[in-house]
């Protein structure tokens, strides 16, 4: 700065003295033109003769000659009052240059402090970058949280509207000779506290279901670990007999009863009306079921509080609940059959791509998870995001070929071997991402419960699921390498997607 004050004053200076060369110059040269003198054409050595000769004359003639010599200096020395002028440039070239070695000294000091600065501007972006990274983490954690809150309130209100239904139904099945359910179990990502679709989450229960009396279920496994659709539910007739002997209520015995007063007198409803042959079919089951919770639904008068709509489902029950304030929920009731006091159940959920008979149906192993989870909940610190994470991997899976359950069980694996650890949001990705990765290119992925022997006690299971060898979920990876180069790919536009999302909001 000081180096630019300099600069100013000079050309200050300039437009000073200008004006004031410039009148000499003027004067001078009017003097010059105002006494013309007319030199004698002679050489130098008469001249000065004649000048010795003249001593006399020019001391006599002295005031002339004083103003011939001005106007001879005014003539010849004209061009030399330019000195002011030549001073003044000299002195601004010397001024100019002891400005600019002044700048570049300053210069060079400067330089190395931009430097620094430079450094230190780009340490304080990388820092604010950072820091939005951060906060757009953050921000897309806190969005989740929301996400779970709301999941949790709709998840209560759910539980409480499907209780009262279920419980006006026991009541009313419980002397019949048709199936009993039992207290529904929620299941899936919604009750496990996490959800791929957030608020348009369908909240899926499952109801177990008991024989009536005089009725017994014999399950009928496919092989061990076995989930797909495999498995029936055989219906056979029970002793009533000894019942009536201890002074219980009164009723006909299917067994040893005629078949003609049994027609006459009561009829078998489980097995006329919810069986094919002597299986549980689980597409009549279903239909049954629609109508009996649309005659409760009247009958408990909870059309004031919601507005019920049936939906087309097949092998479940599927409802549409809308409050008053227009939001809707989608409540799916699952049909189960318990193996044993175990927590994996035969249910009527089966694949949609795939036609399956009514009577098929699919081991469960969703309310083994749903204590699971509960179990890493009681364990796991207050911190923990294992949640949110699986939320957010899920939620941005759109058409891969993975789906949300892989991930699922990729998380409980790692849950599984360290459920109290709380680790940071982008790491817990990554190393979900990093387990995943390894088990595409091994084209194996354990399932968690079928074949693992490392599960918490809380879990109860029958000790015929403990096969030699684990469930691979990956084998149609196995058997199929377009599928598993695929996959391949997908998973990288995963981490892409993933990536973006880190870094520019979830």
């Amino acid at each position: 700065m000081a180096w630019r004050r300099v600069y100013a004053l000079l050309l200050l200076c300039i437009i000073r003295l200008l004006p004031m060369v410039g009148n000499e110059q003027g004067e001078a040269i009017q003097a010059g033109v105002q006494q013309p003198v007319e030199l004698p054409n002679t050489d130098m050595t008469g001249l000065l003769e004649k000048v010795d000769e003249m001593d006399p004359i020019l001391e006599e003639t002295e005031p002339v000659l004083e103003e011939s010599d001005f106007s001879w200096g005014a003539l010849l020395f004209a061009p030399l009052e330019q000195w002011h002028f030549w001073v003044v440039a000299v002195g601004l070239a010397l001024l100019v240059a002891l400005c600019l070695g002044l700048w570049r000294r300053t210069r060079a000091p400067d330089s190395g402090d931009e430097r620094d600065r430079s450094v230190t501007i780009t340490e304080e972006e990388d820092k604010e970058s950072e820091d939005d990274f951060y906060a757009e983490e953050r921000l897309g954690r806190e969005k989740i949280r929301r996400s779970a809150r709301s999941l949790a309130c709709r998840r209560q209100e759910v539980e409480t509207v499907v209780g009262n239904v279920l419980g006006v139904l026991q009541e009313r099945l419980s002397h019949s000779f048709f199936l009993v359910p039992q207290a529904a179990i929620g299941v899936g990502s919604a009750f496990e506290g996490w959800s791929p679709c957030g608020p348009d989450a369908v909240f899926r229960l499952l109801v177990p279901l008991k024989p009536s009396r005089g009725h017994a279920f014999q399950l009928e496994l496919g092989p061990a670990g076995d989930t797909a659709a495999k498995h029936r539910v055989r219906v056979d007739l029970a002793c009533t007999c000894s019942k009536e002997a201890r002074g219980e209520e009164a009723m006909l015995c299917f067994v040893h009863q005629p078949y003609e007063a049994l027609e006459r007198d009561q009829d078998s409803g489980l097995l006329c009306q919810l069986c094919t042959g002597r299986y549980l079919d689980a597409q009549k089951i279903a239909r049954w079921f629609q109508e009996l919770v649309s005659s409760a639904w009247e009958e408990m008068g909870l059309g004031r509080r919601y507005r019920l709509r049936v939906l087309p489902s097949r092998r479940s029950c599927k409802l549409e609940l809308t409050g008053a304030s227009g939001r809707s929920v989608v409540v799916e009731l699952l049909f189960g059959v318990q193996r044993g006091e175990s927590d994996l159940f035969l249910s009527s959920q089966a694949p949609e791509a795939i036609f399956t008979p009514g009577i098929m149906w699919t081991e469960s192993s969703a309310v083994a998870e749903a204590k699971f989870f509960s179990h890493v909940a009681r364990q796991a610190l207050p911190d923990s995001l294992h949640l949110q994470c699986l939320q957010l991997l899920t939620g941005s899976l759109g058409g891969t070929v993975l789906s949300s359950y892989t991930f699922k069980t990729a998380m409980m694996h790692l849950l599984n071997l360290c459920p109290g650890t709380s680790v940071p949001f982008t790491l817990q990705l990554q190393d979900v991402m990093d387990y995943l990765r390894s088990c595409l290119e091994e084209k194996r992925l354990h399932h968690f419960v079928f074949g693992n022997e490392c599960l918490p006690e809380a879990i109860v299971l029958p000790p015929a699921t403990q096969p030699a060898e684990p469930v691979n979920l990956f084998q149609c990876l196995v058997e199929d390498p377009e599928a598993h180069a695929k996959a391949l790919r997908e998973f990288q536009e995963l981490q892409g997607r993933l990536t973006g999302l880190l870094l520019f909001g979830a």
